[in-house]
């Protein structure tokens, strides 16, 4: 989890028990049970994920109760771990993007999550799927209309409070509110509601990487067991509910989940991050009409005074034109003024420099400059960012960007576009290549095509507003 989120929650004593010791299965025994678990998953009818702060770690993000936990670290007097990279810029894990495509083969029914982190949005669990208990770190929410925001930086502020931003959908401009609780606060109903249905029906509830210690979360998954459902516990250290679960398994989750979709032939998706950005134009004739004086501005897709955390500078050039002076914008707000000939069409370079934890160094967009403003366009963004992607995992690299949407604005004489950039782009075949679990001599789970049990059911993409 964030470092800041630890720092923002309120002071309390008791966090519970931390500073855990770690336990591995011996090789073998750990080889049975993910075969076991294969089984397990393969017959399940209604498969639910409980995850916790230990699918993260392997993110870069420290967890609270292991042995270099936060907590662990506090109460020993010690300095707390630094995070290896900016916490907007950690990715999801193998086990994250193995959940999505457990989800995409109509096996996985619902997540559950305790974590902040939003990696399991961001890695393309479908909203209506997913139960964030403890709130997103990432997302803002209105109070009055239910809207929810994703954002690309982490909001300031926990506890459900008021941030600085307002709601921007029709009719309704009230306060957006944080999403993440402190620690008096209770669950929010919704995704309690939604957790509790789902543990309800399951008959296989899958608690991944947590110590299962936080009430009332941790009895969401005992709720199974009413039904006759079972649960797979999945951490390196003992839980509370370890005697309720069918199986117990000591070993890293990413380990674990890699032999379990080696086992059921399902290969796990690569991860691409595509962020988004406005560039900005405001035009303006001259008195004496010879000349164009125009504004550019590199803002962000979630409003003009919103920060821009994966953007570190902006050099803007005109290949075309050596008389036009070329500029270098080193901090927000990225805003170039400049005077050209008004009979004169030309090009703007704009080159993007990536902040720190991006795949890639730089990305550049070529501008044509005009005198006339151009059209309002329709896009395909679903298509559009389909092939980006597409691209971008052909080329086993980030940096390519497309623009997405254009409009006029009539009012203040600028033209919006809206790019979407490939910042990021990790391919995990060759992590769960060394964490492969070969099948075993019995041959309990068989490898096999994708059968009517694994097809992948036709579904619209759902968008969470930004």
């Amino acid at each position: 989890m964030s470092l800041g989120y630890a720092e923002k929650l309120s002071y309390i004593e008791d966090v519970g028990k931390v500073g855990m010791k770690e336990h591995f299965d011996p090789p073998v025994a750990l080889h049975q049970k993910i075969e076991r678990l294969a089984v397990m998953i393969r017959k399940s009818k209604h498969l639910v994920a409980f995850t916790g702060a230990g699918i993260s770690t392997s993110c870069g993000i420290p967890d609270f109760r292991g042995p270099e936990g936060i907590w662990t670290l506090q109460r020993d007097g010690k300095a707390l771990p630094q995070a290896s990279l900016p916490f907007h810029r950690a990715m999801p894990g193998l086990t994250h993007m193995a959940l999505v495509e457990l989800e995409k083969a109509n096996i996985l029914k619902f997540v559950i999550s305790q974590n902040v982190d939003g990696l399991h949005l961001r890695s393309g669990i479908p909203r209506e799927k997913l139960s964030e208990l403890h709130g997103n770190s990432f997302m803002e929410t209105c109070p009055s209309c239910g809207t929810e925001y994703l954002r690309d930086f982490e909001v300031e502020t926990i506890g459900l409070k008021e941030t600085s931003r307002n709601c921007s959908a029709e009719k309704c401009s009230a306060k957006l509110q944080d999403t993440v609780l402190d620690w008096e606060d209770a669950l929010p109903p919704r995704e309690m509601t939604l957790a509790e249905d789902h543990c309800s029906k399951a008959d296989l509830v899958l608690c991944l990487g947590t110590s299962l210690q936080i009430t009332p979360a941790c009895n969401l998954p005992l709720k199974s067991l009413r039904g006759g459902g079972k649960i797979v516990i999945v951490n390196l250290q003992k839980t509370p509910k370890d005697k309720k679960a069918s199986l117990v398994i000591h070993g890293f989750v990413d380990k674990v989940i890699s032999g379990v979709m080696n086992l059921l032939n399902l290969q796990i998706p690569p991860f691409v991050r595509i962020d988004y950005l406005h560039i900005i134009i405001a035009k303006a004739l001259s008195t004496d009409e010879r000349y164009i004086n125009w504004t550019l501005r590199v803002t962000s897709s979630h409003g003009q005074k919103a920060p821009l955390p994966f953007i570190k500078s902006v050099e803007i050039s005109f290949p075309d034109d050596e008389k036009y002076k070329a500029a270098i914008l080193e901090e927000a707000p990225f805003q170039l003024k400049r005077r050209t000939e008004r009979t004169r069409a030309f090009k703007i370079g704009v080159l993007i420099n990536f902040m720190e934890g991006c795949g890639c160094a730089s990305t550049e967009i070529g501008i044509p400059f005009e005198a006339k403003d151009s059209t309002d366009s329709d896009y395909n963004q679903d298509f559009i960012l389909q092939r980006l992607k597409e691209k971008a995992i052909a080329d086993s690299c980030c940096g390519q960007n497309a623009v997405i949407g254009r409009n006029d604005l009539s009012v203040t004489k600028s033209e919006v576009t809206v790019y979407a950039i490939v910042t990021n782009i990790i391919n995990y075949a060759s992590v769960s290549k060394e964490l492969k679990i070969e099948p075993f001599l019995n041959g309990t789970v068989k490898k096999r095509k994708r059968s009517s049990n694994f097809t992948r059911p036709s579904r619209k993409s759902t968008q969470v507003s930004s």
